[in-house]
């Protein structure tokens, strides 16, 4: 063969069609088109209910600032701000060794599939799923809400912060191990030092998720804002579920902005 016709068939091999990625890709366009059918998605309703979102907006604005509503609004935003302090601090401490108890590279295999399938089992509800069973448990109000945050909290963090562990240096460790150190001597010097960092920043995202998660729980009986802010809409009172609304985007932003501080900090 010439050299000609080898480099030819050497990019035909290098640019050969990946028929198994297109008919995948095709498979998942007919899927959407299907699925989108099933659920009676189209455009026409978007459009129709344009109109109704006008008139859904106009009886907003403009915002109740009345005393008693922004007094009933502070004592809420409050007790969201107490329940996401709260479930991120306990969360935080519960996941540490939770992850350190996850991670393959420290771990037994044992004790990692059973921390891992922890963690999973954290991770397979959503916060108002879990604070409704809370709900059921201890009744209503914030301990509910602190309870199913608890358990979001070690689900994200714990996973994360297994994976971090398993991402570190090994060298430094087995430095360490080499000079008869402990276990607890080996995550002091050779393992926290490398990922505390990390660990900060996945726990101050998390205050901030809680932050949001807290409206979210209140709605089913957490404790917090979510509670004014469902029993505002069912009263119709809208111009107050618009006031709720922008002190929840305020505080957020600016807890986004204390939180990009903090993590700048400990880089």
């Amino acid at each position: 063969m010439s050299p000609t016709g080898s480099v030819t068939g050497q990019r035909a091999a290098a640019f050969a069609p990946n028929w198994g990625a297109r008919v995948a890709w095709l498979a998942l366009f007919a899927y959407v088109l299907y699925a989108s059918g099933t659920l009676e998605l189209s455009l026409d309703r978007v459009i129709r209910g344009l109109d109704q979102a006008v008139r859904f907006l106009g009886r907003m604005f403009p915002p109740n600032t009345a005393a008693d509503k922004l007094e009933l609004i502070k004592t809420g935003m409050l007790e969201s701000l107490q329940i996401a302090v709260l479930s991120t601090s306990v969360g935080v401490l519960l996941s540490l060794p939770l992850g350190l108890a996850a991670a393959r590279n420290l771990s037994t295999p044992m004790l990692s599939a059973l921390s891992r399938g922890l963690i999973a089992v954290f991770r397979s509800f959503h916060p108002v799923i879990v604070a409704i069973l809370f709900v059921k448990a201890v009744g209503f109000g914030a301990l509910a809400g602190v309870l199913a945050l608890i358990i979001s909290t070690m689900g994200f963090v714990g996973k994360l912060f297994a994976e971090v562990v398993e991402e570190m240096n090994p060298k430094q460790v087995e430095a360490v191990r080499a000079t008869g150190a402990g276990f607890f001597n080996v995550l002091i010097m050779a393992v926290f030092p490398q990922v505390i960092a990390r660990f900060i920043g996945l726990s101050v995202y998390q205050f901030d998720s809680n932050l949001r998660n807290s409206t979210m729980v209140g709605i089913v009986g957490g404790g917090g804002i979510g509670a004014p802010l469902f029993t505002a809409y069912q009263r119709f009172d809208y111009d107050v579920v618009l006031t709720i609304l922008i002190i929840i985007i305020a505080l957020i932003l600016f807890f986004e902005l204390v939180s990009a501080q903090i993590r700048k900090v400990f880089q």
